[in-house]
């Protein structure tokens, strides 16, 4: 009989014991792959969304918000900046400030957000299209990749936006004009795969439609209340019919004006990418935080915050699963030494029939070394799979994708480093056993 048929023979000779191996095994290794997995594919995230952002400036609150909502589109806005008081960051003439990029927030589809932006934005992230145009007036979208496959989105289909980042049919814009999908993007690998990306004026359009029908119906209100306004409130529903009737045709012009002399208008925040370093620069952040009604952030600063953050509950779920794994390699230890003393009689008799102490040191080894790679592969299909099925939830919750399918050059240290734990564990017992003393185990029966 080959030493691997007999190996396992010996290891299932006890079946409690090795479910206990191999699960100890199993938690230990899987729960690093996991981590592993989440903190490679999150630092991919991280790294392709910064895309050269200096700093964003938007309303007064917490800068970790600020970075998350406008850079990564996973939190609600801080809230609204007018244009008046961030025209100067918005001049194209800015004499440290190579592009600023304007975000209109607060909208979505079906839970994929809206973002009321310039051509710019879609440069930042250097992505292309792949069927249609860009758009030329409001209501037309450009959709990212991610979000037209996920929604079926084509060129010319046309949606109603919803109020907010949540799926609530009743926050649905039904009284505002339809986006139009005028063009879809290739895939970038960036957070514009889930966006769908329309001029600022769309979203202007949709909250003035909003506060013109609010108007409407406090006119309605105080019509019923004062007769001898009847006639004037009749004119100015009129008026405000006419306006929003042609809003829902499609006839809102994109303005004349350039952006930062639209100064009755407000924005959400400001993707600002500098010239250069210098003291001006670094100083931009402080001077904003102190001197304005705005609040300004740098990213890379936020996100190692952030990493630091995640890294001390990511580097605790690490150490438990290293003291699982040793635990797993004594237990191995245990049951190996401790099975020692009830087979001496078959190692002896092996022994007499043949076998060197070489041949009973590789049996014990090998016992050792399928305990492990059993655990082993069990752990990386559940590190895998438990990818998987989070990659689901957190594409559910914040449209970004994550995958279990794949394999990290780090795992190929763990498979060497669980190996060598099976090995080691057993190396004492396949010692012991070659050291079996033939005559007295026999005579001993």
């Amino acid at each position: 009989m080959n030493l691997l048929l007999l190996s396992w023979k010996n290891l299932r000779y006890k079946p409690l014991t090795l479910l206990l191996n191999l699960v100890l095994l199993a938690l230990g290794s899987g729960l690093i792959v996991l981590l592993l997995l989440i903190d490679h594919q999150l630092q991919q995230k991280f790294e392709k969304n910064l895309a050269g952002i200096d700093l964003i400036i938007g309303a007064k609150g917490s800068p970790l918000q600020l970075i998350l909502s406008s850079m990564y589109h996973v939190d609600a806005p801080t809230g609204n900046i007018s244009i008046a008081e961030a025209k100067a960051f918005l001049n194209p003439k800015h004499p440290y400030i190579q592009t600023a990029i304007p975000l209109s927030l607060g909208d979505s589809y079906r839970g994929y957000r809206i973002v009321g932006t310039t051509p710019q934005f879609i440069e930042l992230y250097k992505a292309t299209l792949q069927q249609g145009r860009s758009w030329e007036k409001p209501f037309e979208v450009v959709a990212g990749a991610i979000v037209a496959q996920k929604l079926g989105l084509k060129v010319d289909d046309t949606f109603q936006s919803s109020h907010g980042f949540v799926m609530d049919d009743n926050l649905v814009h039904e009284d505002a004009q339809a986006f139009r999908v005028v063009g879809i993007l290739q895939p970038t690998g960036t957070v514009i795969d889930q966006l769908l990306v329309t001029p600022t004026e769309s979203i202007w359009a949709i909250h003035d439609s909003h506060a013109d029908h609010d108007a409407d119906h406090d006119a309605d209100h105080d019509a019923d209340h004062d007769a001898d306004h009847d006639a004037d409130h009749d004119a100015e529903h009129d008026h405000a019919h006419h306006d929003h009737e042609a809003e829902k045709q499609g006839t809102v012009p994109m303005s004349a004006l350039p952006l930062h002399e639209q100064t009755d208008k407000a924005i959400t925040s400001i993707l600002i990418l500098f010239k250069g370093r210098n003291a001006q620069t670094l100083n931009m952040q402080r001077s904003i935080n102190e001197n304005t009604n705005m609040q300004a952030a740098t990213p890379a600063i936020e996100i190692t915050r952030l990493q630091s953050l995640m890294g001390l509950g990511a580097d605790a779920l690490r150490i438990l699963a290293l003291v699982i794994i040793a635990v797993s390699g004594l237990s191995i230890f245990i049951s190996l030494f401790n099975s020692l003393d009830e087979r001496r009689y078959e190692l002896a008799l092996m022994r007499v029939m043949g076998a060197s102490r070489l041949r009973l040191v590789a049996l014990i080894l090998l016992e050792g070394l399928m305990l492990a790679l059993a655990g082993l592969t069990l752990g990386l299909i559940l590190g895998h799979l438990g990818m998987e099925w989070l990659a689901v939830a957190m594409q559910d919750t914040y449209r970004y994708t994550f995958t279990g399918l794949t394999f990290l050059p780090q795992e190929w240290s763990l498979i060497a480093a669980v190996l060598a734990i099976g090995t080691i564990a057993a190396l004492i017992p396949a010692i012991r056993a070659g050291m079996t003393d033939i005559s007295r185990t026999l005579a001993e029966g």
